[in-house]
This record gives structure tokens, sequence and C-alpha cells, in this order.
């Protein structure tokens, strides 16, 4: 039986609509607690919402990178549930493509979503979390922010400002009773790792069986990551146990980065 510790705690999943994200609000409602899901799709929102009754949810729209939209997001949860123990922020943006040839656009909207987004939504849960002196942030970050890869220059910058994120605000909440760390899943097994097997089929002319084989080798494990492996990684970092675990960037790839 999974044990309730978030029981009467509220978390906020970022991109809680798919994938990651959607295996995270299960794991974490499955410990107890209450959620607010943010993402673009409010259809893809409204059916986890529905799924996961009768724990109480809030699913609104929300565009991480846009600072209004974060902040009217974040007021909404405030008047909904109590301030949050758990922030995770999971909403990404991926794209590959040759060094000199990835757009201009992708690159920035690469760094708005995933670091800027990460820091506009940081910033509105941990001033309570450190004045509660209790709090959880967990940013979903990637291998590829402890590492870079050929054709991932934007995704691995924007991953590797996640990481550096997470660390330096750790040593600020180290002595606050919040924790700040991030989990790095090598390729898994959702939408957006589909797309990297198509990126790889294409720019090798392969097909997409050959290119989802081609990445599964680059994981120790010889497969990919699956969803509920990283949802179980990030609530155990939401547990008690794993109180004295801050500032680290935890890869998921089955052996070393």
């Amino acid at each position: 039986m999974t044990e309730r510790y978030l029981e009467g705690r509220h978390a906020i999943v970022t991109g809680g609509g798919r994938g990651l994200g959607l295996a995270i609000a299960h794991a974490l409602a499955e410990r107890g607690a209450s959620l607010t899901l943010l993402g673009r799709q409010m259809d893809r929102l409204t059916a986890v919402a529905a799924a996961l009754a009768p724990v109480p949810v809030l699913a609104t729209e929300c565009d991480v990178a846009d600072e209004r939209s974060v902040a009217a997001a974040f007021a909404l949860s405030r008047r909904q549930f109590p301030a949050p123990f758990v922030l995770v922020n999971n909403a990404g943006q991926a794209d590959v493509a040759p060094f000199a040839e990835l757009p201009r656009e992708s690159w920035d909207r690469m760094l708005a979503v995933n670091l800027t987004g990460t820091w506009l939504c940081s910033r509105e849960v941990y001033p309570a979390m450190a004045a509660a002196g209790a709090g959880r942030i967990v940013n979903i970050a990637s291998v590829a922010g402890v590492r870079g890869f050929a054709g991932g220059a934007g995704y691995a910058a924007s991953k590797h400002g996640v990481v550096g994120l997470t660390r330096s605000l750790a040593m600020e909440a180290a002595k606050k009773g919040v924790t700040v760390n991030a989990v790095c899943p090598g390729y898994a097994d959702t939408g957006m790792g589909a797309g990297a097997a198509e990126n790889v089929a294409r720019q090798r002319g392969i097909t997409l069986e050959e290119a989802e084989r081609v990445i599964a080798r680059t994981l120790p494990l010889g497969r990919l990551i699956r969803p509920d492996e990283v949802a179980a990684t990030v609530a155990w970092l939401c547990s008690e146990g794993a109180a004295a675990v801050n500032g680290q960037a935890i890869v998921l790839t089955g052996g070393d980065a």
C-alpha cells in the first residue's frame, strides 16, 4: 500500500497533462496530495483531473514562459488551495538540429520554457515555502543537463541552466526547510521521446524502429526510461526521508551519465 505522506498537502505540476507530468500527477495524488495542474492544453488537463477524482484537482491553462500567465495561474491556485508544499517544474520544450541550423526562435523558446519558466514558477512559490519552513521544488531537467549531445546545443544549454538554477537556489534554501533538486532522465517513453526518435530517423535516413533502437542503445539499461520511474523519484524527493537531499541532479539512465 502506498504511504500517503502528502495527505493534506498541495502540489503544483507544470506540464501536467501528459507524459512525465501525467505520471508525476498520479504519483503525488496516490501519496495524498491535492493538485494544481498547469499546461497549455486544457482538454488534456481536464481529462487528467477527471481521472484523478475524487482527488481535489485544479486544472488551469498556463504558458510557463509567459510571466503574466504564470502569475495568473498561481494566483488562481492560491485562491483554491493552501500554499503548495511541492512544485514540480516539468513543462519542457525540445528541438534538435545541427548547431549551425538551429533557428533562433527554437533557441529562444527552449530557454524561455525550460529555464525561464522554471525560474518564474519557482519564484511564485519559494518565498511562501521559506516563510513556512517547508517545501519541495523538483525540476525535471534531463541527462542533457549534465552532458551535451550532438545536435542538442539549445536543449542541453537550457537544461544545464536548469541544473545550475537548482543548485544555486538549493544553497539559499538549505537552512529554510526547503529542498530543491533536479531529476535528469535519459530518453523517456513519452511523446517527447517519440519526437526524438523521429528526429534521429530523419537525420540518419533510417526507419523509426531503427531510430528507436539507436536511442535505446544510448542508455545503459538498453531501453527507454519509464514515466513511472521518473514519477517515483519525484515522489521520493517529496518525502520526509529525502529531507537531506538538496541541490542534486539525479540522473536516471540505469548507469553513469
